[in-house]
């Protein structure tokens, strides 16, 4: 398990904050949203779409650890196939690969019960290295949270973030990892207490701005 998570760390260093994927036209990306230690989901989605190769790659969305009991197996699991196919596996950070939400909601403690607190400061280390997104043929956005709370946010403002830190409380790292769409125009406090929320009309504007066709988000 060490092994796995000092080999992936220079992979995911080397990634830029928004990871950019391209595809042939007729080929297929299988996009999947929280996992939150569900090892038998996880397992059930490669039964039926198959594992991870260059000719079937997937993209995970964030959100790998908390809540349920098998974290460190679904994380290990994921940076396993990583190593194996750095260009056929995709992983964005979620808002809980974050040392404070580990502690509150189940990873921390279980990554001491089963190893130590040094391979729990590791996985902090990895997990601070995660892109922050991820650009599919220049044209579908996909982010864990959401949007910003200004307008005029371009993929060269994200790039430019320092992403390799503690998840922040406010600014456009927090933002994308924490907001959550409405159904309402414009913007408004996000009922999670941290970030936004943001309406249709703010996911046109960036898109149009962006020259993108497509928003994809998870964190639900």
């Amino acid at each position: 398990a060490f092994r796995i998570l000092l080999n992936v760390l220079p992979i995911l260093r080397a990634t830029k904050n928004v990871q950019e994927v391209e595809f042939e036209k007729g080929a297929h990306i299988t996009v999947c949203g929280d996992i939150h230690g569900q090892y038998y989901d996880l397992l059930n989605i490669f039964a039926l779409n198959g594992t991870p190769s260059p000719q079937n790659p997937f993209l995970f969305n964030g959100d790998f650890v908390d809540r349920g009991s098998f974290s460190v197996e679904c994380i290990l699991t994921l940076f396993a196939w990583k190593v194996l196919y750095p260009n056929a596996v995709y992983m964005s950070r979620g808002n809980h690969e974050s040392k404070h939400l580990n502690t509150m909601y189940g990873f921390a403690g279980e990554v001491k019960a089963k190893y130590n607190e040094k391979m729990f400061a590791l996985f902090g280390e990895v997990f601070n290295a995660l892109p922050l997104a991820t650009l599919i043929n220049k044209k579908v956005f996909c982010v864990h949270g959401g949007l910003f709370s200004k307008d005029n946010v371009t993929i060269d403002d994200i790039q430019k973030i320092d992403r390799f830190r503690e998840l922040p409380d406010e600014g456009l790292m927090c933002e994308m990892l924490w907001s959550d769409p409405q159904a309402s125009m414009g913007r408004a406090p996000s009922k999670r207490g941290v970030a936004l929320q943001f309406g249709p009309d703010v996911t046109k504007r960036f898109l149009e701005q962006n020259n993108l066709q497509l928003l994809v988000r998870s964190h639900e």
